[in-house]
């Protein structure tokens, strides 16, 4: 590549409207002269995203992968990750639940940057409305149904395996953020995180989303929308129930009034995740991963490179202290974990 092309390519802001609009006209994605409505999407710490509303046409979403991530500690992830995401797209399509991936418009190599269909308005952000609301069986039904689907659909695919093998991403973004960064703050769990970090490379059973949490589910006309696929790859579903898991169980303690709503429908999520993938090739030790998952990332979410904004100081102590309590004897069933876990609340 050319100098003045690489620094043209790494200069470009999306978040910048003048430079959208030069790009989105340059690229096709709207008409010449056409001054699109612009406005950037806040929440995620590793791309820029902006909501194109061209004048004639539906919106879409432009996404760029950022190489350093928008969090206090230094955190650093290949922008070439953007890429994985698009590929996700286009195989999540397929094996997903009608409706609930949004369809890839648009690829760009050089730039690291995708375009997708926009979820129709009006929609919400599931996260906010668990916070403001609590749960709901239908969307709980919903939450198992996506991710239940993405795991039985692929691993019966194993033609995946090669396209989804390279899981470098799923290390900088999961693994050392979330797994061995926390090792380093609590000694007494390092054993536990080695030993997590060791069984979970070895692992190749299905298609792991390996961000599946309600901020990265929009709800329009009473579905689900799912969307974030970076860290996609070819993996260990186990983490995919724990990171899940890990938002309820969290919910849980932060919105006391709440918390047995919380925690019912934590059990109500597991029981219908594991009906759907009964039949799956996962072995015998799957569920106890899945144990051991929760346990990590529950205890990740308060000490590792990306707490849990939400949670008070004092709440983060109180988790950090049910969790490493339940690291002693790991349950290995999910609602043995859930009921623990409640249990070191005073839930009951």
């Amino acid at each position: 590549m050319k100098q003045g092309r690489a620094q043209e390519v790494e200069e470009l802001d999306i978040e910048s409207p003048r430079q959208a609009v030069a790009y989105l006209r340059e690229t096709g994605l709207v008409a010449q002269h056409e001054e699109p409505t612009l406005h950037v999407l806040k929440g995620g710490v590793s791309n820029r995203t902006l909501l194109v509303q061209p004048r004639n046409n539906p919106a879409f979403v432009l996404k760029q992968a950022l190489p350093k991530l928008r969090v206090p500690t230094d955190w650093f992830s290949d922008p070439e990750r953007i890429h994985r995401e698009a590929l996700g797209l286009r195989i999540l399509k397929e094996i997903s639940p009608p409706g609930t991936i949004t369809p890839l418009l648009f690829e760009d190599a050089d730039r690291h940057i995708i375009a997708m269909v926009a979820v129709p308005n009006p929609h919400r952000n599931w996260k906010e409305q668990l916070l403001a609301e609590g749960p709901s069986e239908e969307y709980i039904l919903q939450f198992a149904g996506i991710l239940g689907a993405i795991h039985r659909e692929s691993a019966h695919r194993v033609q995946m395996l090669s396209s989804f093998e390279d899981r470098s991403w799923f290390e900088s973004l999961r693994l050392e953020p979330y797994y061995q960064f926390s090792a380093t703050q609590v000694k007494e769990a390092c054993g536990f995180f080695s030993a997590l970090v060791d069984e979970t490379r070895r692992t190749r059973l299905a298609l792991v989303h390996g961000d599946y949490s309600p901020k990265n589910i929009l709800i329009h006309d009473h579905r689900m929308v799912l969307i974030d696929h970076e860290v996609i790859h070819f993996g260990d579903p186990a983490f995919d129930v724990g990171f899940s898991l890990t938002h309820l169980l969290s919910k849980a303690l932060h919105c006391q009034e709440r918390r047995r709503a919380f925690i019912d429908a934590a059990q109500h999520y597991v029981t219908s995740y594991l009906d759907i993938v009964r039949n799956s090739r996962f072995d015998l030790d799957f569920e106890s991963r899945a144990c051991r998952h929760t346990l990590g990332c529950l205890l990740a979410r308060v000490v590792g490179r990306s707490p849990l904004e939400y949670l008070t100081l004092i709440e983060r102590h109180r988790q950090r202290t049910a969790v490493l309590n339940l690291m002693r004897r790991p349950p290995t069933l999910l609602t043995e974990l859930i009921d623990a876990f409640a249990k070191e609340l005073d839930c009951r």
